[in-house]
């Protein structure tokens, strides 16, 4: 799925991917950007916690949006397909300053979700300006190309990794959360191996990349932002290799980002925190 078409007298809104477990108690600087880039005491955030069973999960974020300063938020409780019908949500989604979606697992929301006047909704808002952002599960589920499950471990090896349509927001990264928290690298490298045109984007918990219309990523958060560039790859067996092989992979870029951290999505440069990004 591309993402949508975005006219010429738009900018595309930001897309915010956060790795899961974000700060809400003590001082929740990613909620309260995403917030503030949604409108301040104007925002309209419209919150989507399909990906999540727990009952409170949307109620929860809302009152957080709101202690925050958000001018409305409420809690669209996609459960069914059949509830993707809703004519007052999806009104609700269509007129949002922005779109939030809670963690849980990313194919409840796919399955639920995809295909739907809701995922085509959150499409076209975001190409009009809207943020669109998502944590865990909502984070992995804003690209193209969305990391569905996979096995733990520093090396990637065939079969690690399942892939699955996402959104389709952007086509340019692929997005792995709980990055360092729960040893994600092989998955993400074996993720890349199928794709190396997309730009592999790992995200520690309570850190998000928060990309702009220009596809430039600024980091935000307490931990790392891990960036996997495989356009220059030299080489990778995968195409070879049995299910279980580890996989060789040469001409891979890595970096470490951390907050204040640039990233540009189409020259492929990064930029340390306190850095020009024209340097």
């Amino acid at each position: 799925m591309s993402p949508a078409k975005v006219q010429d007298q738009n900018r595309r809104g930001w897309i915010v991917p956060v790795g899961g477990a974000e700060e809400k108690d003590g001082d929740p600087v990613i909620l309260r950007r995403f917030v503030e880039i949604s409108g301040d005491d104007e925002a309209r955030i419209a919150v989507i916690p399909t990906a999540s069973r727990l009952d409170d999960t949307g109620d929860r974020y809302v009152r957080l949006f709101s202690e925050l300063g958000a001018g409305d938020a409420r809690s669209l409780d996609y459960k069914r397909r059949e509830d993707a019908d809703h004519p007052e949500w999806l009104a609700y989604l269509r007129e949002a300053t922005g779109v939030f979606l809670t963690g849980g697992n990313q194919l409840r929301i796919s399955t639920i979700l995809g295909g739907t006047d809701v995922a085509r909704a959150i499409r076209m808002v975001n190409a009009r300006g809207v943020p669109v952002g998502g944590t865990s599960a909502g984070a992995a589920i804003l690209s193209e190309h969305m990391i569905a499950f996979g096995k733990s471990g520093a090396s990637p090896r065939a079969g690690m990794v399942s892939l699955a349509p996402g959104f389709g927001l952007t086509n340019r990264v692929v997005i792995d959360q709980h990055f360092r928290q729960r040893d994600r690298i092989g998955r993400l490298l074996a993720a890349l191996a199928y794709n190396p045109f997309a730009v592999g984007v790992g995200l520690d918990e309570d850190t998000a990349a928060f990309i702009d219309g220009d596809d430039c990523i600024e980091v935000t958060g307490s931990g790392a932002i891990t960036i996997v560039d495989a356009s220059q790859l030299e080489h990778s067996s995968m195409g070879a290799a049995e299910d279980g092989d580890s996989i060789c992979m040469t001409g891979i870029r890595l970096h470490i980002l951390t907050e204040g951290s640039r990233y540009d999505l189409h020259a492929r440069i990064a930029t340390p925190p306190g850095a020009s990004s024209e340097s």
